[in-house]
């Protein structure tokens, strides 16, 4: 049968998003990840908003969206060319590193048992990889024409990967 339907024990498998504890999960993670981020020399200004609310906002949609949760960023900003909506920005491996400890920071926060934590992070690693797109020194922009995603770029499996169409 191929409905979903699990025939070992009756239930539908469920997604990665509802394993980890839903919305309330991701929430906290993106909240965790913007507290180290407001103090960071390197990556705020990569955020031209005073507020980074709204970065918090798109990250935890977008994070939401990419393990099984509601549609809501697609529905709301379209497909999430990621690498395409950082490109103005110095995503350089300074930045990467930096991102990468906030964020590490913030799924320690969490307590999640060994196998999720270790998926999540696992793509997390992967993405950042992924958004670097330079290898100079010098410091992150603050001009750039419009606020950063808060930071992902692989792609779900099955899916177009990010700039791919």
């Amino acid at each position: 049968m191929s409905d979903g339907h699990d025939e070992h024990n009756g239930a539908y498998p469920i997604s990665f998003y509802e394993q980890v504890g839903g919305h309330e999960t991701f929430v906290r993670l993106v909240h965790a990840f913007y507290r180290g981020v407001a103090d960071d020399e390197v990556l705020r200004p990569m955020y031209p908003e005073d507020d980074l609310g709204p970065a918090e906002e798109r990250l935890t949609l977008f994070l939401e969206q990419y393990w099984g949760g509601p549609t809501t960023y697609s529905d709301n900003r379209g497909h999430p060319r990621l690498r395409m909506r950082h490109a103005a920005f110095h995503v350089n491996p300074d930045a990467r590193d930096r991102w990468l400890a906030h964020m590490r920071a913030a799924v320690d926060e969490l307590e999640l048992p060994p196998l999720l934590e270790a998926t999540l992070w696992d793509y997390l690693q992967r993405a950042a990889m992924a958004m670097v797109n330079t290898f100079d020194a010098t410091p992150a922009r603050s001009d750039a024409a419009g606020p950063a995603e808060g930071g992902t770029a692989a792609h779900p499996p099955g899916r177009t990967p990010p700039g791919a169409g």
